[in-house]
């Protein structure tokens, strides 16, 4: 009873100190005083002559108690760190991880960030990546369908044998990322298992590309050069198309081309222009929730347009480098104008132009929530700006219709990557 008295003692001693200024006292001995229970603890560890030594210990406890405490919020904050960078881990195996969209609630990706993720399926979720890998696959079966209404009006008994073997290992394409997308609903397999699946299936898929678009060569040889459309089936951050030839110094230009899109929010980026040092030199634009853009050497300005209602529309932008005055029309009509875009900054030469990506690298670094979704067709550039005459025609599929002098739509100056397909053009047939 004796010892339990003495501690509490000690302890209502330490208490009494707390508050005290902290001094330096040196090296310090903890003494207790055993002291009658009803006599004042305070005064009495002062008479026991242990003021200074006793408040010398509570004050390097208190210190420890604090180093403590600190230690115990960086471990905290280490934990938190760590569980957030294990459900990021985690997420990469359930099917209802969402798309890696990092800048989603709309704006424009910002520039000079220098990650090129072309081609980098491998950071996208497994379910995700098996899901657009069976929309490639819809997509082949819709161009086979197409051949094979080429293949009735010209018969050969090469091309029906092809587009059978074909259609066989699409079919069987299509049962293997069935299979893989039930393995993941059922909690199966690995990362590893899901890298080897998806190497497998991507390089039947190239195989396939390279086969079915062989098939389409007599198709090609039967038309004209540029009547032919480019198709971005799927948002990926490697499906695009890049023009052969890049652009002179311009002072001023008109770039005109035709879409259709019924793409949500935003059709993405129609063509982007990089130079070397600046990514943005001239790109057209519609991302998220916002209007579309044409960007000038990282300056914007916002276009009227409204396309993306599954229809073909005609679009041209003109601009000069005095004042920055633009002009911007869809279907023959403008519909918008402004200045102070870029003023007396000419286009710069010698950079790398590419349909259906937003470039953050020279010829790279595409996103695939800036890609382009939908069909472009009749892309043409000129050094100048076209009269509203000039624009009606290019809208209307007149014969008096020009093209371009800097860039003219020609099926030898496009290169597709990806999956990107190429089929006759539509839109001017139906107007005429």
């Amino acid at each position: 009873m004796l010892a339990g008295r003495a501690v509490r003692t000690c302890a209502l001693l330490a208490l009494c100190l707390l508050g005290s200024r902290a001094q330096d006292f040196g090296p310090t001995r903890f003494i207790c005083t055993s002291v009658p229970v009803d006599a004042d603890m305070c005064a009495a560890s002062v008479a026991a002559g242990g003021a200074e030594e006793l408040r010398s210990s509570v004050l390097q406890l208190r210190e420890t108690v604090l180093q403590q405490k600190e230690t115990i919020l960086s471990q905290k904050e280490t934990i938190r760190e760590l569980t957030t960078k294990l459900g990021r881990c985690e997420s990469q195996s359930t099917l209802d991880a969402g798309p890696g969209e990092a800048r989603s609630g709309g704006g424009r990706k910002q520039p000079g960030s220098g990650k090129n993720t072309m081609g980098d399926l491998s950071r996208t979720p497994a379910a995700e990546t098996l899901s657009q890998l069976g929309q490639t696959l819809q997509s082949l079966k819709t161009r086979l369908e197409n051949l094979e209404q080429y293949s009735r009006l010209n018969s050969s008994s090469q091309t029906n044998s092809l587009k059978d073997l074909l259609q066989s290992k699409i079919d069987d394409l299509e049962r293997q990322v069935l299979s893989r997308v039930n393995t993941l609903e059922e909690g199966k397999g690995g990362p590893k298992n899901d890298t080897e699946e998806r190497v497998k299936i991507e390089s039947a898929l190239t195989s396939l590309h390279q086969r079915i678009s062989e098939l389409e060569k007599g198709q090609k040889d039967n038309r004209p050069g540029d009547k032919f459309q480019l198709t971005f089936p799927l948002r990926t951050n490697y499906m695009y198309a890049k023009v052969k030839k890049s652009l002179p110094e311009m002072y001023a230009f008109t770039v005109c081309m035709w879409l259709k899109s019924s793409a949500a929010p935003g059709v993405g980026t129609p063509f982007s222009y990089a130079v070397p040092g600046q990514a943005n030199e001239l790109v057209l634009i519609e991302w998220g929730n916002n209007p579309m853009e044409i960007l000038i050497n990282d300056k914007v300005a916002k276009l009227p347009f409204v396309i993306n209602d599954g229809k073909w529309h005609h679009i041209c932008v003109t601009w000069t480098t005095r004042d920055g005055v633009w002009e911007a029309y869809q279907d023959g009509t403008q519909g918008g104008n402004g200045e102070n875009l870029a003023p007396y900054h000419p286009i710069k030469p010698q950079g790398v132009l590419v349909l259906g990506q937003e470039q953050d690298t020279l010829g790279g670094g595409f996103d695939a929530t800036q890609a382009f979704v939908g069909e472009l067709a009749h892309f043409n550039i000129w050094d100048r700006k076209l009269t509203p005459g000039e624009v009606y025609n290019l809208a209307t599929c007149s014969n008096k219709a020009l093209s371009g002098n800097v860039i003219a739509w020609a099926e030898s100056q496009i290169e597709i990557f990806g999956g990107a397909t190429k089929w006759t053009f539509e839109a001017c047939r139906q107007i005429n």
